[in-house]
């Protein structure tokens, strides 16, 4: 075991874990990993509550009671995952109060479902607000077209928020400028924005998985030569747009006013070809002011041999570039790509949360009490 959680942290980067569920928050896993590992934040998505309310017992009693009360599916399946975001919540606030509200988050989806519907959108990151009713707590809503107005909107509220499946450097820079759009208009409403926050999660993994499949396709030596590449040259540009945003005179402006920056979160870093180091998108994507959110086995892996030497981010920007264009010269299609993980997660994260809802429903049904 190396200590190289502690240099990832002491290098700027906030490491998260990328999963949730009752079994970790009563065991004291989680508080085992805030203590032991540096893990200062957890992020859920619908596939994450899908795996732990499916596996084991630790819901039963929940859903026992639930199933007494006769409520909806989809109310059974809120009230459960907001019950474990409220308690992961409480067991990260020291480390909420200890970093001014910066670390310390627990977020939670809204329902994948809404994606394309900026009103309901809304409407249910403040209900979601309003059940978890914990200060320590991330809204998560997808960066697609209808999710950009929704994150102003609700940023303008003053609810913080996780702005998931990023994919393209253009959308990034559309999510960042939601953000700031919702902070003048918390600015114009007379909101405290120091009490504001965010973070942008650009995925990683999924666009190397993306683009190596369509690479093997071409069979070329200079196809071969460029797997492995992509992901690491778009999220290393993506850095470069959030320091250019967040020095510009529109962000100095807000800066004044105590706003927080939105720190870019690297998101799906579990490696998916074993052809690649499991640390991959952790050692190669370390720059101060941003978050690493990992699943347990990417942390386990980091804190065994991870190879944290400092920012690896730095003076890449030129290759990253060269690397994103060699792509296209070879044929493969940025704009392609980045569209289809996008509408691909967006399908993974409903299916996930069907899926969540006809077992929670089969949950009810088992549990509910004999008609007299």
């Amino acid at each position: 075991m190396t200590d190289a959680l502690k240099r990832l942290s002491d290098e700027g980067v906030a490491i998260w874990l990328d999963d949730l569920s009752r079994k970790r928050i009563t065991s004291g896993n989680l508080a085992e990993l805030i203590d032991e590992q540096h893990v200062v934040g957890v992020t859920t998505n619908p596939s994450i509550f899908q795996k732990a309310i499916s596996e084991g017992h630790g819901y039963d009693r929940q859903l026992e009671d639930l199933a007494a009360r006769g409520v909806t599916v989809e109310e059974a399946l809120r009230m459960i995952t907001t019950a474990d975001v409220r308690d992961a919540a409480d067991i990260l606030r020291p480390v909420f109060d200890a970093t001014q509200g910066q670390d310390g988050r627990v977020s939670i989806e809204v329902d994948p479902r809404l994606a394309h519907n900026t009103k309901a959108t809304v409407a249910e990151a403040k209900q979601l607000a309003w059940l978890v009713d914990r200060p320590n707590t991330l809204i998560k809503i997808p960066a697609t077209k209808a999710g950009l107005p929704a994150i102003t909107e609700t940023i303008g509220l003053g609810i913080s928020v996780n702005v998931t499946l990023i994919f393209s450097l253009e959308r990034y820079r559309a999510v960042m400028d939601a953000y700031l759009a919702g902070l003048e208009k918390a600015k114009e409403r007379g909101l405290d924005l120091s009490k504001i926050h965010s973070v942008a999660s650009f995925f990683v993994s999924r666009v190397d998985t993306e683009i190596d499949k369509r690479l093997d396709g071409l069979g070329t030596p200079e196809a071969k030569a460029m797997r492995g590449k992509a992901a690491l040259a778009n999220a290393r540009l993506a850095y470069q747009a959030y320091e250019e945003v967040f020095d510009s005179e529109r962000w100095a402006a807000l800066d004044r006013a105590q706003a927080n920056r939105q720190r870019p979160l690297w998101a799906s870093t579990g490696v998916k070809d074993p052809a690649y180091k499991d640390t991959l998108y952790v050692d190669d994507l370390v720059a101060p002011g941003t978050v690493n959110t990992m699943p347990e086995a990417t942390l386990e892996a980091t804190a065994h041999h991870g190879e944290i030497t400092g920012n690896t981010i730095a003076g890449t920007y030129e290759q990253a570039r060269a690397d994103l264009d060699t792509l296209e010269k070879l044929g493969v299609s940025y704009d392609d790509v980045v569209q289809v993980l996008e509408d691909e997660g967006v399908e993974k994260f409903e299916s996930s949360w069907n899926d969540l809802l006809a077992s929670t429903e089969a949950e009810l049904k088992r549990l509910a009490p004999a008609e007299a």
